[in-house]
């Protein structure tokens, strides 16, 4: 069994890092564990726990709509939270002109569920999780840091390629390794 999640790998610019580490610096009080820059990713399709005979399929799935997918480019800007703001759960990035990326998990998602893979209920929401938020000592000033950076810009991320992931999670976090890539054309 194996943790497998499909994913376009972000690769942070030094804007990105600059104003996550300004992020970070401001919300330092609060009880946040933050993404490694490493570990940045946008998640198409979360599979979990997974039996290794399914692995073949599932790649075999994935290449048939990625083959028929040109390369793209997306914003990542702004912040936003999942959860109320009186119990948020997740500090998260923005994604602009997704259009392609939703095109794309669209594709990916009819072909797997040829293979039992229903589709999530939830609509898909690109994003990039920036931290999962455990405790606030104070929900209004977290909420007002939020605000300010609520139309941020971080970067330009090209898609050429995306990643089936294995996830082991360990104590100091979450170690992912590429199970397999798929270029775009």
């Amino acid at each position: 069994m194996k943790r497998l999640f499909l994913a376009i790998k972000i690769l942070p610019t030094d804007n990105f890092m600059d104003v996550y580490s300004s992020l970070k610096n401001e919300l330092k009080h609060e009880k946040i564990k933050w993404v490694e820059p490493y570990n940045l990713h946008l998640t198409l399709k979360f599979f979990g726990e997974t039996e290794d005979e399914k692995i073949d399929s599932i790649i075999e799935k994935i290449s048939e709509s990625v083959s028929r997918t040109e390369q793209f480019s997306f914003e990542v800007e702004e912040i936003g939270i999942f959860g109320s703001s009186y119990n948020p759960k997740v500090l998260w990035a923005g994604i602009s002109c997704s259009k392609n990326i939703i095109n794309l998990e669209n594709l990916i998602s009819e072909g797997l569920s040829e293979i039992g893979y229903v589709k999530d209920r939830q609509n898909f929401v690109p994003h990039l999780t920036l931290g999962r938020i455990k405790y606030l000592s104070d929900k209004t000033l977290f909420q007002s840091i939020a605000d300010d950076y609520k139309n941020e810009y971080f970067q330009e991320q090209k898609v050429s390629e995306l990643y089936l992931f294995e996830s082991i999670l360990k104590k100091e976090g979450p170690q992912y390794s590429i199970v397999k890539s798929f270029p775009l054309r």
